[in-house]
Order: structure tokens, then C-alpha cells, then sequence
């Protein structure tokens, strides 16, 4: 979880690969509206990502007992608890932090993501820091990206998934 640019999608394809899981890029689960919306640099809002996340808890319901990663912004702490009780309290979040410095200059690397860089600034003032929540894994993400995903893998393993 984290703000556009934080490298969500490619930690948790590595992670699942990693732990012989399924990946699901929470990006394919947006709904057309909301796609179209930050497109357009427009901000989403909770009505637009509360549908979003119930897509998101049937993708964590779908693990079929192995479990799944999935990837999601998950920017607050209502959106965590919700992501929680879909997964019956058996999540492990993974919170990709970083530098604004660091995010914008990965999102300038990536042009073609329908999320916008200026977006970038209403996420920030969105994300509540899920640092002191039960079940989160901090990682920071001013690091190359193996390192990355090597600390939150050993991360996970250590507490267990």
C-alpha cells in the first residue's frame, strides 16, 4: 500500500512470485469512472473509492486459503479496516513510504499510467500512516528496487502470512 509511485505494482508482483502466491494489480479494479476521473487529474473521493475497495476485498477473499497479494493504496485507516474485515483479520500490509523528492521522480519515470504526477499531492494529504497499525510492514522505498522487495519479504516472513 502507498501513494501513486511508491511501487506498489512492482513489490507485489515480486512478493507473490516470491511466495508463490497470485498477484492482483488493484489498478484493474477501478471502475471505467474512476480511471476516466484521475485521467483527467481530477482527485477520486471516498464515494468513488469505496465500490474500488470492495473489488479489492473480494480479490483478498479470492486467495482460496494460500492467500493473495494485492496491490492498493489503501491511503486510510478506514480503507485498511475495511480491507481487514474482508480478509477475516488475516492481512498482512505492506506500506511502500517514501519522500515526495522520491515518488515525484518515479512518477515522471512512468508516463503512460492513467494516474497523473499532480495527483501525487492530493494522495499525500490523503494518506493517514498506517506506521502504528497492527499488521503493517514499513518499508522505505528510497532504495533500489531488489532491496525493496527483499526487506518486505523478509519482513513478512518473519511475522508470518
Amino acid at each position: 500500500m502507498g501513494v501513486s509511485g511508491c511501487g506498489k505494482s512492482s513489490v507485489g508482483a515480486s512478493l507473490a512470485a516470491a511466495l508463490g502466491l497470485t498477484f492482483v494489480e488493484g489498478d484493474t479494479l477501478h471502475p471505467r469512472a474512476n480511471v476516466e476521473k484521475m485521467s483527467k487529474g481530477i482527485a477520486l473521493d471516498d464515494a468513488d473509492r469505496w465500490p474500488w475497495l470492495e473489488e479489492i476485498g473480494a480479490a483478498l477473499r479470492s486467495g482460496s486459503g494460500a492467500g493473495v497479494v494485492v496491490s492498493c493504496s489503501a491511503l486510510k485507516r478506514s480503507y485498511r479496516q475495511t480491507l481487514r474485515q474482508a480478509a477475516n483479520g488475516a492481512l498482512q500490509i505492506v506500506f511502500l513510504q517514501g519522500s515526495r523528492a522520491v515518488l515525484e521522480q518515479r512518477l515522471q519515470q512512468r508516463p503512460d499510467h492513467f494516474m497523473p504526477a499532480t495527483l501525487l499531492q492530493s494522495q499525500l494529504e490523503t494518506l493517514e500512516n498506517p506506521s502504528d497499525e497492527t499488521g503493517v510492514i514499513t518499508v522505505d522505498i528510497d532504495q533500489p528496487l531488489p532491496v525493496i522487495c527483499d526487506s518486505a519479504l523478509r519482513a513478512i516472513l518473519r511475522v508470518g502470512f
